[in-house]
């Protein structure tokens, strides 16, 4: 019997049970692709985490310590790679006298000594500007401060004995300053300090030979580390993996010291912020991902459940021919388990393909298989679902005669009776109103250091408002339904005199359209929104990394070798739209020194964008004409308005550097506040108009040219690269660049990935809710269309009803989805505002993907 239990529904039933497995099979392979992605999203984030990460260990010797025993100690408790000893030193100040008779004076600094294979094994610690490595270098600030460069002799001032001259061979930028000069060994929590202003890099031994005497004085005035590049190969791909097994790793080398020498442990505090990033990626998945799982979930459930007249039919003969109860009870559980394994195998099948093609992977982890597993479980209990647990309380509940259909008094379901729709839609709107009320932020950054702050409640609003809306939906299509014939009869006019036949019939299908409508509606709202959310994630990514970079390709030179003075040629480049120069000087506001931006207010937004979030006050227009109308206006980032007590209008003096390469105060005036600028760090810095710092300091140079590309990015910076070869220390940089850089951060959810598969999945379900539905239900009443065309029935008279029933699902659930997808999209956005720098001034919509979502549901 079990056989031709099995032959009977492939041969009668194939298209229930196929639309079933195929549901099945949708929901096993979005909810394994979705995992996959996470796990790989997050193996992702450490791998660009550790990669950028440019010392991973610095140890610091105690006074005395033996040297090779800590080394010893430190690669037994990790395989290492790289090893380098850095020694450092206290200055008093450095003093540079020009060939004019000028002397510049520094206040106390650093000296280092690192050995010439340092930049080999560190090789993103350090980018030369000018000269060579080859003898003692300068770091940039300290070059401009001392007016000096290759080949210029600089006085060191060392505590404790005589002074001693060295030679300039090279001027360096120090890319990681604040790790290689950080305190280490100081308690957790402690305020990090601020790398000197002042600093030299020396040859190991001539260091050696000029500071040893001084720390036979000053002891505590030098000290002595080890600088380590760990094995990474040999670090798991999971980031909280990772972060334990390099904690591990450190407490052992603490243990196997004994108080020898202490560690500043970089990698793992690297790799504990992406630890906090990877949280991110599972709010992504939670948020964006779920709905499509639950929306798959309801399609297999509702495409099982359109056979269930049919199926208690079966039941009700089985019943007559003295089946048992626990026979049918087995037959179901047949049907489900040759539907689970079905759908699950071809839902892990289509898992692997999309994570070969679609994800570019050529393996799949141990991580992927258990969400492999994961999902085909899933899918097994879904098939149970559908149609185990109907068919048990169907063939408890009813006995023969009780099978049969039965009209009369239409209850409501239990969740339209306790307004289930309007309590979610009531805690969405709480969720929401309680996340703008405390102004929750997914992304704090305090003092431009960027943390993780996951808030899960607060993404329960936009869950909320999804379920919520499409049970709304439901209620409201049910009423029409069944109260609004007469609507219907107008709506469904173009059927003639057929429409009021039509519409009575639809009206007595009023509980099935209407969860028809409710489910296409929730298939076109998961489609909208995340097409809505993920294209204006990546527009939002892109202003991101144009803020980063400056502009679509970027040249960074020197006041001694600007990159303005090459603009013509840069200009001339082909695919070059446009091009603007910007000052970049430094100015100290107080005893603050900051980064100063000199501009040309009325060029500078055709090279760049100049986003309305830029500025308080939300009018980028308004604000740099307020800069364009006063020579001397500057605009002031908050940080500083609020350290220092400012006012609009207020006069505020800052000392710039002046062609005779000594400070001077210069007046400015406080005009607005900027909170963003192209190439600006995320905290304190300044813009003023660039005409006017010129005119002050008797500078003209403009460091930076910022350049709009309208063609072959690639090809336009290698024209560039030849450009500005002669520009001595100059750095061409693109978007590109910058968004790998961004993406080892808050970003670092590659979306593009997840877009293609997500809008795909819901391109399909939108398909398969309004197009599989409605067959399996035209399937269902076969028979009342066979009695129709014995009656006397054209195919004009059958075409109205299905027409007619089609346009009512489609086109209701089109009006609820979409009207749905763009609320749950903008409180979605909402919710994340403090993913976004800056935060999105509108939602983008993708009306080419709209338009193809409505076309495949109207086809299908």
């Amino acid at each position: 019997m079990i056989f031709s239990w099995l032959r009977g529904l492939a041969a009668r039933r194939f298209w229930r049970v196929a639309g079933t497995m195929a549901g099945n099979a949708l929901t096993v392979a979005l909810l394994a692709t979705l995992g996959i992605f996470v796990d790989e999203s997050a193996a992702t984030m450490t791998a660009r985490t550790i990669a950028a990460v440019p010392v991973d260990w610095q140890i610091q010797l105690v006074p005395g310590a033996d040297t090779a025993a800590v080394k010893a100690a430190a690669e037994v408790a990790a395989p290492m790679m790289r090893r380098q000893t850095v020694g450092y030193a206290q200055i008093d100040g450095f003093e540079f006298t020009a060939a004019d008779g000028g002397t510049q004076v520094t206040g106390a600094g650093k000296a280092v000594g690192l050995d010439k294979s340092y930049f080999d094994d560190f090789p993103r610690s350090v980018r030369l500007l000018a000269g060579d490595f080859g003898g003692a270098l300068l770091l940039q600030q300290t070059a401009a401060n001392l007016h000096a460069g290759p080949g210029d002799k600089v006085t060191l001032h060392r505590p404790g004995i005589a002074d001693t001259t060295v030679t300039v061979t090279g001027v360096i930028d120090l890319k990681s300053a604040d790790t290689f000069f950080q305190a280490v060994g100081v308690p957790a929590g402690a305020s990090p300090q601020a790398p000197p202003d002042n600093a030299m890099i020396l040859p190991l031994p001539e260091w050696r030979a000029q500071f040893d005497p001084q720390a036979a004085v000053r002891p505590d005035s030098v000290r002595m580390e080890l600088h380590l590049g760990l094995d990474h190969a040999a670090l798991p791909a999971n980031p909280q993996n990772a972060f334990l097994d390099v904690t591990g790793r450190a407490n052992n080398f603490a243990v196997r010291v004994a108080g020898s020498a202490v560690m500043a442990d970089n990698l793992a505090t690297s790799i504990d912020a992406a630890r906090a990033d990877a949280l991110y990626s599972y709010v992504l998945f939670l948020f964006l991902g779920a709905p499509g799982v639950v929306l798959a979930g309801l399609l297999t459930l509702v495409i099982a459940a359109s056979g269930a007249e049919r199926r208690r039919r079966d039941q009700a003969l089985l019943r007559i021919r003295g089946a048992a109860v626990s026979r049918l009870f087995g037959l179901a559980a047949l049907e489900a388990a040759v539907i689970g394994l079905v759908g699950a195998a071809a839902g892990i099948v289509i898992t692997v393909f999309i994570a070969r093609l679609g994800l570019g992977l050529g393996s799949l982890t141990g991580a992927s298989i258990v969400w492999l597993g994961a999902s085909a479980l899933a899918g097994l209990l879904l098939a149970s679902g559908a149609i185990v647990v109907p068919a048990w309380r169907s063939a408890r509940a009813l006995s023969v005669v009780a099978a049969r259909q039965v009209l009369g008094f239409r209850r409501a379901p239990l969740w339209q009776q306790i307004y289930l729709d309007l309590v979610l839609l009531a805690l969405a709107a709480l969720v929401f109103w309680r996340t703008a009320a405390t102004g929750y932020q997914v992304v704090l950054a305090p003092e431009g250091v960027s943390a993780i702050s996951v808030d899960y409640a607060a993404f329960l609003a936009p869950f909320f408002l999804w379920v919520g809306g499409g049970l709304l939906g439901w209620r409201i299509a049910d009423l029409l339904l069944h109260r609004g014939r007469n609507w219907l009869a107008l709506v469904l006019s173009p059927a003639g005199p057929l429409a009021p036949f039509v519409a009575a019939s639809l009206s007595r299908q009023g509980r099935r359209l209407a969860a028809g409508i409710a489910l296409t509606g929730l298939a076109f709202a998961f489609a909208s929104s995340t097409a809505i959310f993920n294209t204006t994630f990546e527009g939002q990514a892109r202003v991101d990394a144009e803020l980063t970079n400056g502009s679509d390709l970027t040249v960074t030179g020197t006041t001694a070798a600007p990159a303005g003075s090459a603009i013509k040629t840069l200009a001339a480049i082909p695919g070059i739209k446009a091009v603007a120069a910007m000052a970049h000087r430094y100015a100290y506001v107080g005893n603050d020194l900051q980064d100063l931006y000199g501009i040309d207010a009325k060029s500078i937004g055709a090279a760049t964008s100049m986003a309305n979030a830029y500025f308080a006050g939300g009018d980028a227009q308004v604000t740099l004409a307020k800069l364009t109308a006063d020579p001397a206006a500057v605009l002031v980032s908050d940080e500083t308005v609020t350290d220092f007590q400012l006012a609009l209008g207020d006069t505020v003096n800052l000392r710039l550097q002046g062609a005779d390469r000594q400070y001077h105060v210069v007046p400015f005036t406080f005009a607005g506040i900027v909170r963003e600028f192209p190439t600006a760090p995320r905290d304190s810095f300044l813009v003023a108009n660039a005409d006017y710092v010129a005119k002050m300091t008797g500078i003209a140079a403009r460091e930076v040219a910022l350049m709009k590309v309208d063609g072959d990015l690639d090809a336009a910076r290698a024209a560039a690269v030849v450009a500005t070869k002669g520009l001595t220390g100059s750095v061409v940089s693109d978007l590109s660049e910058a968004t790998h850089l961004i993406g080892s951060s808050l970003t670092a959810i590659d979306l593009g990935g997840l877009t293609r598969l997500e809008l795909v999945f819901a391109l399909l379900m939108a398909a398969a809710a309004t197009g599989l539905v409605l067959a399996l239900g035209f399937a269902d009443r076969r028979r009342s269309f066979a009695i129709m065309t014995a009656l006397g029935a054209k195919p004009k008279v059958l075409a109205a009803f299905i027409y007619g029933e089609a346009a009512v699902v489609l086109g209701g659930g089109t009006i609820i989805g979409l009207g749905l997808g763009a609320i749950v999209a903008e409180v979605l956005v909402s919710v994340l505002q403090g993913v976004f720098d800056p935060p999105p001034e509108g939602l983008a919509v993708p009306w080419g993907y709209l338009a193809l979502l409505v076309v495949a549901a109207i086809a299908a």
